[in-house]
Formats: structure tokens, C-alpha cells, sequence
């Protein structure tokens, strides 16, 4: 039976109500760390080191409001986790009709992309900077990853918080050392809290530090997360729950917040100090430190680089899973989800090498940062409309106060991206070659601000349906009265193996005497695979004796079978036999494979369920 839980390899993991003091909070601790990794990996340290060198501590105040507008969102985001059990993908689909889940889903998609975009970049530089690795063999072996988040994953949810927290940990003691290096001046890092008009350059970087510090994958992970932790579903748990959770997300996110202010504070009084100030690129940075302060702060600086890019890939893929799983109930293998997010990021990260040079890829970084501040909205305002909700979220609904400042940051995000999108396409319209406006970005654009807009008024419109929304998979059935079913062709897979007695005693449990049954083998060789039916080797000529034997047997003990042979793949070759003779039933037995074996021999049983519109038992 399919898991529905958000992340149910991990669900309810952690229990909480075994322990008692700090070590109850303990327990709770963890789920905002591994959100707190997203706000500083690679993408933030291509817009903060931007910033730095080109605005000195100017920017400084669009952090610190990054950070707040993050700190609030993240405890709605937990919010909704813990009271409704649903991460915010799958409250999406409860709420909106499957047309508009598609391209929100796909929305979601892009900003994971350009996510895990950034850590890869990140973690190639990083890589590059230490060991000299040329940055293309830096991308490839990124893709490992994926069976570093597996095994993880394996360990279970305790293990993986403890990785994660280990890379920040890193991340945190390497600037707090460069910090001690670049002496920068307290008096000009204090005045950059003061707010300052915003245009052009500026602006586009302070879009970027938003997008790279409110991260929408963040959102819809941090929901699911907190669903790792067992509480107690009465009043008193979900509030202490909510309660832990706001300090976990408190020390997480200023942690994240220092690290940023940090980078932009090396960035203002390493390079915006000494006329600097078009370092956007993390290797100049790299190289300039090291002319500035020789060989220790640029070796810190390489493998916080390489510990935040390594921790933030974990974060980012699995998103992508809740995503996928949320939005368009698309459930595959862990491995193979991982894998897809993976290369659907290498892919741009090997076309910007290829066609533009390695010298482009700081560029991509600050782009994908803006990419992921552009699809904030379509997270942020079903996520402000959801814990909003007093039907739903009953007596943990959010105040009026919250409301205000949720919508508040939501207009300005939303407002500052409106801003950036005309400044940028009035560029791009002075290109004498600019017809790609008219027929790409303008329709896009118009399709996405009324995607926005259903987004936004949709549910406060939609009265109708909302008993639905409680119930992720509807109601019960009344099951009635019970009749005996009778099967009279029954289909038995065999393959020769110590297996088979087990298999056929059930399957003749299931029909009695009164069946006929019909044994199947297939045979997988390359000449059978090459010549079907035609072919006879001396496997198949041996495995024909064999079913021959079974078939006497049978009769022995008065049962009437058949024996059929088939040729090649082995789940169509089972479905065709299934499909032309009409079976009733199909009694399989399962090879019993795991892990790596499943995904070198592949996984029948799965195939031929898929194939065939019988019943299919599955005998151990």
C-alpha cells in the first residue's frame, strides 16, 4: 500500500513524548537547522559577495529584512505542518484543482532547480579551489550525492539532522575566523541597517539576496520536516510543538542570517574597501583573499564553501520530492527522484561551461538566485491563505497582527520582483533582435501574473467542497456484504527456483480443483530476447521439460494445468500470457531483492501489476 505521508520514509521518526526537560526540547531541535542551510549555501554567497564589493555595508539592511520576512514565513510554514499534518504541496492540492497544480508544480520545480543549480556551481568551485579540479569534473561529481542522501536518509532522520548541523557548524566557524582576519569597521556595518532607496544594480542584487535568503523550496520542506517529530495530537502538543519549533527556527535562521552578514562584511572590507567592486564571482574572491591575506582565509573560505553546498544539496532534493509528491501525487523510486532533480540542475551548469566559459558561472549563480525570489508569491500566498484559515486550522489559525505582517512582506516581495521584471525587459526591448519578447516572455508574463492572481483569490472565493479538503484520499466505503469469489483461470509465474513450491501451493488455495491453471516461465536469453518464439537453446528446451514435469504433477494430484513459455522481457512477457488467455488471477513469487539489486535486476512484480488489470499475489 502506497505511503500518503509528506517524506514517509522518515514520518514520525523522532518521538518526543519519551523525554522530559532540555532533552524534550532536544527532541525538537533539527528541522529549522536543515531549512537554515538554504539560506546560506553558494546562491547567497554570489549575491552577498555582489553586494559587498559593489555596495559596501549598504545592503546590510536588506538581510536583516530578508531574514525577518524569513523567520515569519518559516514559522507559518512549521505552523501548517504541525497542526494540519499536510506540508504545504499537498495543502496546494487539497485546495486548487489539478489545472492550476501543474504549473505550480512546475513553478516549484524551476526554483528547485535553480537551487540545487547554486550547490552545484558552489560545490564545483569549492572543489576547484581546493584540489584544483577542473570545474566541469567538479559538476559530474556532484551527482554522487544522490547516494549520499540515500544513505542518510537510511540512517534515518536523527542522522541526517546531525550531518546537516556538522556542515553549518563548519560553515559558521570558518567566517567567524575570517571575520577575526578583514578587521571590518563596526561603525560602517552599523550604518548599513539604515534602509536606502533601491534601483538598478542595487536593486537586482537586493532581489537576488531575497531570493537566495527566502527560499520557496524552504516553505514547503520546513512543513513536511516538522512532521518527522511524533507529538501528541491534542491542544496541549500542537502548542507545545509550535512553541519548540519558533525557538529551533529562531536560533536557526539568525545563525544563517550571521553567516550572511558575515560574507557581505568580508565582501565590503576585503574588496569594496580597497576599490574592488565587481567581485561577483566566488573564485575572485577566492584568489583576492589570498593576495589580501594569504593562505589561510581563501582555505576556510574553499571548504565552507564546499560543507554549505554539500549540506544544501540534501535540503534541496528532498524538496524536490515533497514537490512532486505534493502537487501531482507523482510517487517514485527515492533514488530515482533524487537523481532527476540532480541532472535536471547539471544540465544548464554544463551548457554555461560549454558555451560561455567557466568565468560565466558566477552570472548563473546571482540568476538563479532572482529565479527563486520570482516564484516566491505562488508559495508564500497559498501558505499566508492556509494558516489564515479558522475552519482548517481551528484554534491555531493566525492572528490579525500576523496576517498583516505576512501580507505585508508577501506585497513586498511580490512588489520588488514586479519591479525588477519591467526594469529587465525594458532592457531587453532595446535589442534591435528582440522579437523572442513578443512571442516567449510576454505570454509567460501574462500567464503567470493570472496564475498569481487565481492563487491569490481563489480561495476566498471557493466556498464549496471543503469537507473534501479534510480527507487527502475522501471517505470510507460501506463495504456490504461479503461474496465468495471463485477463480477459475489462475496464472502461476515460475522460475525454477527453491521459491516455486511456495508459490503453487498458494495459488492452488486460491482455486481448488475446479481451476485451471496456467504455468508460466519466461526465458530471458539473448537469442530469446532476439528471436521470441523462434528460438531453441538449450535453456529453453530444458526449461520446457521443467514446466512439462510440473504440469504432470499437477495432474498427479488431480489438478489441470497448462504450461506457456514466453520470450524476453519478463513482465510483458507475463502480461501478454495473462492478457491472451483472460486469467482471473496471476500468483507471483517475489525474487526478494533490495537496494542495488532492485535497480540492477529490475522489479517485475512492479512491472507486470502495471501491465495487467487482474489481481496479482505476491507470495514470499
Amino acid at each position: 500500500m502506497a505511503k500518503t505521508e509528506s517524506l514517509s520514509e522518515v514520518h514520525q521518526s523522532v518521538n518526543t513524548s519519551k523525554r522530559k526537560g532540555w532533552r524534550r526540547i532536544l527532541a525538537f531541535i533539527g528541522p529549522a537547522y536543515l531549512i537554515s542551510v538554504g539560506y546560506m549555501d553558494p546562491g547567497n554567497w554570489a549575491t552577498d559577495l555582489a553586494g559587498g564589493s559593489k555596495f559596501g555595508y549598504q545592503l546590510i539592511w536588506v538581510l536583516l529584512m530578508s531574514n525577518l520576512i524569513a523567520l515569519l514565513l518559516q514559522s507559518l510554514s512549521a505552523r501548517l505542518g504541525i497542526v494540519r499534518g499536510l506540508d504545504l504541496a499537498q495543502a496546494s492540492k487539497q485546495a486548487y484543482p489539478r489545472w492550476a497544480n501543474i504549473p505550480l508544480f512546475g513553478l516549484a520545480q524551476t526554483a528547485i532547480i535553480a537551487c540545487d543549480l547554486a550547490e552545484i556551481i558552489g560545490m564545483a568551485i569549492g572543489l576547484q579551489l581546493l584540489f584544483g579540479l577542473p570545474l566541469i569534473w567538479g559538476i559530474s561529481i556532484t551527482i554522487f550525492d544522490t547516494i549520499l542522501l540515500l544513505f542518510l536518509l537510511n540512517k534515518g532522520m536523527r542522522a541526517m539532522e546531525g550531518f546537516i548541523v556538522s556542515m553549518v557548524f563548519i560553515v559558521g566557524i570558518s567566517f567567524l575566523v575570517e571575520m577575526f582576519i578583514v578587521e571590518p569597521s563596526l561603525k560602517e556595518i552599523a550604518k548599513g541597517f539604515e534602509p536606502s532607496v533601491l534601483n538598478g544594480d542595487a536593486l537586482y542584487i537586493a532581489i537576488g539576496i531575497i531570493g537566495a535568503t527566502v527560499m520557496p523550496h524552504n516553505l514547503y520542506l520546513h512543513s513536511s520536516l516538522v512532521q518527522t517529530r511524533k507529538i501528541e495530537r491534542s491542544n496541549k502538543g500542537i502548542k507545545e510543538a509550535l512553541k519548540f519549533n519558533l525557538i529551533d527556527t529562531t536560533v536557526a535562521l539568525n545563525l544563517a542570517f550571521f553567516v550572511n552578514a558575515a560574507i557581505l562584511i568580508l565582501a565590503a572590507a576585503a574588496f569594496y574597501k580597497n576599490g574592488l567592486h565587481e567581485v561577483a564571482e566566488i573564485q575572485d574572491a577566492h584568489k583576492l583573499l589570498s593576495n589580501i591575506f594569504g593562505n589561510i582565509a581563501p582555505t576556510l573560505f574553499a571548504i565552507a564553501l564546499i560543507a554549505a553546498g554539500q549540506s544544501s544539496t540534501v535540503t534541496g532534493t528532498l524538496a524536490g520530492q515533497i514537490i512532486m509528491e505534493g502537487h501531482i501525487n507523482l510517487r517514485i523510486q527515492p533514488w530515482l527522484r533524487r537523481l532527476i532533480t540532480r541532472l535536471l540542475a547539471i544540465i544548464p551548469a554544463f551548457f554555461t561551461i560549454l558555451h560561455y566559459g567557466d568565468d560565466a558561472l558566477g552570472g548563473l549563480l546571482v540568476l538563479s538566485q532572482v529565479v527563486l525570489s520570482l516564484q516566491l508569491g505562488f508559495a508564500v500566498i497559498p501558505l499566508i491563505h492556509f494558516n489564515s484559515d479558522k475552519k482548517l486550522m481551528k484554534d491555531f489559525a493566525i492572528k490579525t497582527w500576523v496576517k498583516v505582517l505576512a501580507w505585508a512582506s508577501a506585497i513586498t516581495i511580490i512588489a520588488l520582483n514586479v519591479k525588477l521584471v519591467i526594469e529587465e525587459i525594458s532592457g531587453w526591448a532595446k535589442d534591435a533582435n528582440n522579437w523572442w519578447i513578443y512571442v516567449i516572455v510576454v505570454p509567460a508574463l501574462i500567464f503567470i501574473v493570472f496564475l498569481l492572481l487565481y492563487v491569490f483569490f481563489h480561495p476566498l472565493i471557493e466556498k464549496k467542497n471543503r469537507d473534501r479538503q479534510m480527507v487527502p484520499h475522501g471517505n470510507a466505503l460501506d463495504i456490504g456484504k461479503i461474496e465468495k469469489i471463485s477463480y477459475n483461470r489462475i496464472g502461476i509465474a515460475v522460475d525454477f527456483s527453491k521459491n516455486d513450491g511456495n508459490t503453487i501451493r498458494h495459488a492452488l488455495i486460491q482455486g481448488g480443483k475446479d481451476a485451471h491453471y496456467y504455468l508460466i516461465h519466461v526465458v530471458e536469453t539473448a537469442a530469446a530476447r532476439y528471436h521470441g518464439q523462434d528460438v531453441m537453446d538449450h535453456e529453453t528446451e530444458s526449461d520446457a521439460r521443467n514446466l512439462e514435469k510440473y504440469r504432470v504433477n499437477l495432474e498427479d494430484l488431480g489438478f489441470d494445468s497448462t504450461p506457456f513459455i514466453g520470450f524476453g522481457s519478463t513482465a510483458k512477457a507475463i502480461a501478454e500470457i495473462s492478457n491472451k488467455n483472460e486469467l482471473e488471477l496471476l500468483v507471483m513469487g517475489a525474487h526478494g531483492h533490495k537496494g542495488l539489486k532492485d535497480l540492477i535486476f529490475g522489479t517485475t512484480v512492479d512491472s507486470v501489476r502495471h501491465k495487467v488489470n487482474i489481481p496479482v499475489l505476491i507470495i514470499r
